[in-house]
C-alpha cells in the first residue's frame, strides 16, 4: 500500500492528517480469511503454537475458520488468551507464531496468523454474546469459602485483564481491578495508536471479563489516596496482582527543562494525547490532536518510536525522521511496525546519538547528534568528531519506560526490588518476595510485548489460585489447568435420537479408513465423536487383501497439494481384519464407552445363511446397530457382494428381511449412488424391515491419467487400475440429492448421511435435507480426529444464532458483508465527489486524495464519542434442537414445473467493492447474455437491461457479495431470436 505520489519529480507524502483508519497489512475480509485458512497445513505438533507465549492452539482455530466456524475459532483463541483480539491486531507475529510456520519453507510463505486471529475474534465480537462461568462449576453461592476471598489487581492493562479473567473463570467471585486512569487497557489504550488498535477492541475484552463479575474501580491506584500494599492487606485482600506497567518516561538529561510548548514530547506525553483525540470512547472529553507541524525527529528504535512516527504524520507533520543510536540490524521494533513507517515515507537515520537540542525564540529549531560506531569487540562508542545537525520543529523521545515515582515504590513496601529498580519476580509463578503479592507485565521486567504481558497474567492466575487454596488447606497441582472460555452457545444440546438410539452429537466416523482398527475408534471416542461405524468386515471365507497404491488425492481441486483436498479416490476394499477381531473389539469398546454409539458394518454375498450368521455375531458382541454394506463400488461387486447386491431393489429387500429376522437391534442399509434411482433402493430397504438407510457410499470414477496415458493409482509392474470410489466434498451435491430425495419420498425414515461432510455448516445442510446423523471420512483424511471439536461448537453456534433476531441478516456464522477493500471499510466515493472511481492505477491515487480531504473536513467537525452501553443479544426465539432442523429444507425442493418464471432477478454490482478484474464481463460475454458492459478506461463493469438473472457473474466474482441478485423491477421478456409461431402455454 503506497503512501506517496510523484509530482513534478518530487516525492510527496500522502496526506494522512486525521486519518486513523486501519493500516495493518494483516487485516482480512471473510474471503481473505477463508483463503488463508484453507492454505494452512494444520501441522502435527504445530511449531506456531510452540512459538506463542500464550500457547494458542493455532492449528485448531485456523481449522475452524476454514470451516466457517468463527465462534469455534474465537472460543479456542479466547480460551488461551482473553485478549485474543488485541493480540491478533498488535502481536509481533513475525517474531513468534508466524516465524515458526512450516510454510516458510515454501514459495507461498507463512500463514497470516495474526490476521486470522483478528478476523475470528472480530466476528465473535459482532455476535455480541456474553462470557459465562464454566458450566461445570457449582453456583456462586455453593462455591467453597476460598473462592469468595478478596483479590485486588492494580492497573487495568493487559496483564491484569488476563489475570482477572482466568481467576474469574476458576470461580473466584470477589475480584477488583484498581485503575488510576478513567479508561481501561493500559498501554493498549494510551500508547498503541487507533489505526493499529481501536479502543472499542480493548473495551470489548474488558467487558467479556466483567461478564464474569470482575469489578473495575477507576481513579484509584497505588500511592493514590493512601493506597498501599499494606492498606490493601488491612482491607482484607488476600492476594494482589501488580500490573501497573512502567508509567514514567526514560528521559535523557539533555532534555532537562524542555516542555511541549517548546516542541518536545516524550512518548508518554505524545501518544496518550493522540489516543484521547482519536480513540472514540476512551474519554468523554473532546481533546484536539497535538498540533504537530514541519519536521519531526523521533528518537528510538523500538515499537513505541515507530508508533510515534506514524502518529506524527496524522497530527500534521510534513516529514518524520526516526533517529537511533545503532544500525538497522539492531532495531528492536518488530518488522511489521518498521515496514508501516517505511511505507508512509518516514526516514530512518542510524548511528546517531543525541547530544543537544537547539532552541530559538523558545522553539526547537534543530538537534545535534554525534556519530556512533561499533568496535571490534562489539562495543558501541561515540565519535565526538563526527557531528550531525538536523533541522527540526518537534522532537519526540521514545527511549523506553521506567518506574521512577518514589511514592509508587514506597506503596509497594515491603516487597524487594532488583538492581533495575523493579520488583523481584519468580519467572515461573510471578510471585514477589511477599507470597501474597504477584506481579506481571512491564513492571515484572520479563514482558516486552502485549502477548507476553497477557501470559504473565495467565501464569500468575494459576499460582494465585494455588496460593489462595493453600490458605484453606487445599492442595492444587503445580501444573496449570486453566478453564476454557464459555458462552451460552456451549450449553446448546446437540444430542439426537434416531431408531431408539441416543447419540451425544450427530457426528460419527464412516465405515472407512478412520475406523481401520479398534484403537483408532477408541481414540476417536476419546476425542469426542458421537458414534462410529466399524470398517466393514465379513466372514472368514470372504476375507480380502488390499492392493497398493490405493488411496489418492483427487483432481477436482486443481493443483492444490497437501490437505484441503476436495476429493479422494480409493480402491481399498473392506477390512482385512477378521470378524472375530471386530466382535472382540466391539465388546471392549462398548464396555469402555457405554454412552457412545457403535455400529457394526457387515458385508456378505447374497446368502441368507451368511447374513444371518454375521449379523447375529455382531449383535452378540454388543453392537448398538448394524450397517449393511450393499454399496462398495469396486472389488467387492466382482465377488457378488457390495454393489452387486445394492443395485437391485429385490436383493436389497430380501437381505434386509433376512437380517430383520436374525437380530433385534436396529440396522441400516448403506446405499450406493451408482444407480438410476436411489429412492427405489431406499424403499426396498424399508419394505425389508430396515430401520433406516445410509446415503451414500462413494461414487464410481476414474480420477485421472498421466501424460503418458498411465493411470493413478497404478498397481504393479503392469500399471493397472480399476474404477474406484470418489469421496469428499466433490460428491456432496450427489449425496445431498440422495438424502433429500429419500427424505421427501419416505418422511420420517431415518437417514445416516455421508458424502462431503467437512464442517458443521455442511453437516447442517444434510440435517436440513432430512438426515438425522452424519458420517465423516474425507475431512479426517485431510486433518485428524480433532476436527470433532470444531464440528460440535460450529453446530451449537449455528443453532444458537438462529434464535438471535438481531443477526437475522447473517448467513450462518457469516455476517452481512460490509463495503470494503482488503477487509477494511471504504467510503462511498460517489457520495463524496458525485462520481464513481475504480480502485487501480491513477484512479486509486485520486481516491486517496479525496479521502484525505474528507478526513480534514471531519477533523473540524469532530465531537467527543462515547461507546454505547453494552447490551448483549439475547435469544428471543427458542434455540432449535437437532430434531427441529431435520428436513427443514424439504419444503423448498420440488419439480422444475413448480418454479416461478415470473419472479425474476438481475445482477447488481457494488462498484466500491469491485476490484475491476472484469471476470463478470468475460463470463457474461462468452458464456451468457452479453448483459455487462466493461469500460475500457476505468474497467468499471455496468449491468444493462439485457440481464436475464442467470447468475454466472456472481458465480465467478472473486469478492464475496460484490455482486448480488436483486428483484427485477420490469417484466422479463425473453429474446426469442425470431417471433413465435404460436403463443406459449406458460
Amino acid at each position: 500500500m503506497s503512501h506517496s505520489t510523484w509530482e513534478g519529480g518530487i516525492l510527496k507524502c500522502e496526506q494522512l492528517e486525521n486519518n486513523f483508519d486501519d493500516i495493518k497489512h494483516t487485516t482480512l475480509s471473510e474471503r481473505g480469511a477463508l483463503r488463508e485458512a484453507v492454505r494452512c497445513l494444520k501441522c502435527a505438533d504445530a511449531p506456531c503454537q510452540k512459538s506463542c507465549p500464550t500457547n494458542l492452539d493455532i492449528k485448531s482455530f485456523i481449522t475452524s475458520i476454514a470451516n466457517k466456524n468463527y465462534y469455534g475459532a474465537a472460543k479456542m483463541i479466547l480460551s488461551d488468551n482473553p485478549l485474543g483480539l488485541t493480540c491478533g491486531m498488535v502481536c509481533p507475529t513475525s517474531d513468534l507464531c508466524v516465524g515458526g510456520c512450516n510454510l516458510y519453507a515454501t514459495e507461498e510463505g507463512p500463514i497470516n496468523i495474526g490476521g486470522l486471529q483478528q478476523f475470528a475474534t472480530e466476528v465473535f465480537k459482532a455476535m455480541n454474546i456474553p462470557q459465562i462461568r464454566n458450566p461445570s462449576l457449582p453456583p456462586l453461592e455453593d462455591m467453597p469459602e476460598a473462592y469468595h476471598v478478596k483479590i485486588a489487581l492494580l492497573g487495568a492493562g493487559p496483564a491484569s485483564l488476563s489475570c482477572a479473567s482466568f481467576l474469574a473463570r476458576l470461580g473466584y467471585s470477589n475480584i477488583t481491578i484498581f485503575e488510576k486512569h478513567d479508561y481501561v487497557g493500559g498501554l493498549s489504550t494510551s500508547e498503541i495508536p487507533q489505526f493499529r488498535l481501536p479502543y472499542d477492541v480493548v473495551n470489548f475484552e474488558a467487558e467479556l471479563m466483567k461478564d464474569l463479575g470482575v469489578k473495575i474501580v477507576f481513579g484509584k491506584g497505588l500511592s493514590m489516596d493512601g493506597m498501599t500494599l499494606r492498606t490493601l492487606k488491612e482491607d482484607g485482600y488476600k492476594a494482589v496482582f501488580i500490573g501497573i506497567g512502567l508509567p514514567d518516561p526514560n528521559r535523557d538529561s539533555i532534555f532537562q527543562g524542555l516542555r511541549m510548548d517548546h516542541g518536545f514530547y516524550t512518548s508518554k506525553d505524545f501518544l496518550p494525547l493522540v489516543a484521547m483525540a482519536s480513540k472514540p470512547g476512551m474519554c468523554a472529553c473532546h481533546s484536539p490532536l497535538p498540533s504537530i507541524h514541519g519536521t519531526v525527529i523521533v528518537l528510538g528504535a523500538g515499537d513505541t518510536a515507530f508508533d510515534c512516527a506514524t502518529s506524527a504524520l496524522r497530527c500534521g507533520a510534513r516529514r518524520v525522521f526516526v533517529v537511533f543510536r545503532k544500525g538497522f540490524t539492531n532495531i528492536r521494533a518488530v518488522p511489521e511496525e518498521m515496514e508501516l513507517a517505511k511505507e508512509e515515507k518516514c526516514e530512518f537515520l542510524p548511528f546517531l546519538s543525541p547530544r543537544k537540542v537547539v532552541l530559538r525564540g523558545g522553539q526547537i529549531v534543530a538537534m545535534e547528534f554525534v556519530r556512533t560506531e561499533q568496535d571490534n569487540d562489539g562495543n558501541w562508542k561515540e565519535d565526538k568528531d563526527q557531528v550531525v545537525r538536523l533541522k527540526a520543529d518537534v522532537v519526540i523521545s521514545a527511549f523506553g519506560s521506567v518506574l521512577s515515582d518514589n511514592k509508587v515504590r514506597e506503596a509497594m513496601a515491603p516487597i524487594k526490588f532488583n538492581r533495575w529498580g523493579l520488583p523481584e519476580v519468580d519467572p515461573e509463578t510471578m510471585q514477589t518476595s511477599e507470597p501474597w503479592v504477584f506481579a506481571g507485565g512491564d513492571i515484572g521486567g520479563l514482558a516486552n510485548t502485549t502477548v507476553e504481558s497477557v501470559n504473565d497474567g495467565k501464569q500468575a492466575s494459576w499460582y494465585m489460585h494455588r496460593y489462595i487454596q493453600s490458605l484453606h488447606g487445599v492442595a492444587v497441582s503445580a501444573v496449570p489447568q486453566l478453564p476454557l472460555f464459555y458462552t451460552p452457545i456451549d450449553l446448546v444440546d446437540i444430542s439426537v435420537e434416531m431408531a431408539g438410539l441416543k447419540f451425544p452429537n450427530p457426528f460419527g466416523l464412516a465405515s472407512a479408513t478412520p475406523t481401520t482398527s479398534s484403537s483408532m475408534i477408541r481414540r476417536a471416542f476419546e476425542a469426542g465423536w458421537g458414534f462410529a461405524v466399524t470398517k466393514t468386515f465379513s466372514l472368514d471365507k470372504d476375507i480380502v487383501t488390499n492392493v497398493s497404491p490405493r488411496i489418492v488425492r483427487g483432481t477436482t481441486s486443481g493443483p492444490i497439494y497437501g490437505p484441503g483436498q476436495s476429493s479422494f479416490l480409493n480402491i481399498e476394499l473392506i477390512s482385512e481384519k477378521t470378524a472375530a477381531y471386530w466382535c472382540k473389539s466391539i465388546a471392549e469398546l462398548k464396555a469402555d464407552f457405554p454412552n457412545r454409539i457403535l455400529i457394526a458394518s457387515i458385508m456378505c454375498s447374497y446368502s441368507r445363511e451368511d447374513w444371518t450368521e454375521l449379523s447375529k455375531r455382531a449383535q452378540v458382541a454388543g453392537a448398538d446397530a448394524l450397517e449393511l454394506n450393499l454399496s462398495c463400488p469396486h472389488g467387492m461387486g466382482e465377488r457378488g457382494m457390495g454393489l452387486a447386491c445394492g443395485q437391485d431393489p429385490e436383493l436389497v429387500r430380501n437381505i434386509c428381511r433376512w437380517v430383520r429376522q436374525a437380530v433385534e437391534i436396529p440396522f441400516f442399509a448403506k446405499l450406493t449412488p451408482n444407480v438410476t434411482d436411489i429412492v427405489n433402493i431406499a424403499m426396498a430397504a424399508q419394505e425389508g424391515g430396515a430401520d433406516g438407510v445410509t446415503a451414500t457410499n462413494t461414487v464410481s470414477g476414474l480420477m485421472g491419467l498421466k501424460a503418458d496415458s498411465t493411470p493413478w493409482p497404478a498397481v504393479g509392474g503392469g500399471l493397472r487400475t480399476t474404477y474406484g470410489g470418489v469421496s469428499g466434498n466433490a460428491i456432496r451435491p450427489i449425496a445431498l440429492r440422495a438424502v433429500s430425495a429419500i427424505a421427501r419420498a419416505l418422511p420420517g425414515f431415518p437417514i445416516l448421511a455421508t458424502g462431503g461432510i467437512d464442517s458443521a455448516e455442511s453437516g447442517l445442510q444434510f440435517l436440513h435435507s432430512g438426515a438425522s446423523v452424519l458420517q465423516v471420512c474425507s475431512a479426517i483424511q485431510n486433518q485428524d480426529f480433532t476436527v470433532i471439536d470444531d464440528f460440535c461448537t460450529g453446530l451449537q453456534a449455528l443453532l444458537y444464532l438462529k434464535s438471535i433476531e438481531e443477526l437475522e441478516d447473517w448467513n450462518g456464522q457469516s455476517p452481512a458483508t460490509m463495503r470494503h477493500q482488503k477487509g477494511k471499510p471504504v467510503p462511498t466515493i460517489a457520495d463524496l465527489m458525485g462520481k464513481k472511481l475504480p480502485s487501480f492505477g491513477p484512479y486509486l491515487e485520486q481516491r486517496k486524495k479525496i479521502i484525505a480531504e474528507n478526513k480534514l473536513k471531519l477533523k473540524e467537525q469532530s465531537v467527543a464519542a462515547v461507546l454505547p452501553q453494552k447490551k448483549h443479544f439475547i435469544p428471543k426465539k427458542p434455540i432449535p434442537a437437532i430434531k427441529d432442523v431435520i428436513g427443514k429444507a424439504l419444503q423448498y425442493i420440488g419439480t422444475y414445473g413448480e418454479l416461478c418464471n415470473t419472479e425474476q432477478v438481475v445482477a447488481l454490482i457494488d462498484e466500491e467493492m469491485c476490484i475491476n478484474c472484469g471476470k463478470c464481463y468475460m463470463t457474461c460475454n462468452d458464456s451468457g447474455y452479453q448483459a455487462i458492459q466493461f469500460d475500457p478506461e476505468t474497467h468499471v463493469p455496468v449491468v444493462t437491461d439485457s440481464c436475464t438473472g442467470c447468475t454466472l457473474c456472481l458465480s465467478v466474482c472473486p469478492v464475496i457479495d460484490c455482486i448480488r441478485m436483486v428483484s427485477r423491477t420490469t417484466p422479463y421478456e425473453p429474446k426469442r431470436g425470431l417471433p413465435l409461431a404460436v403463443n406459449p402455454v406458460c
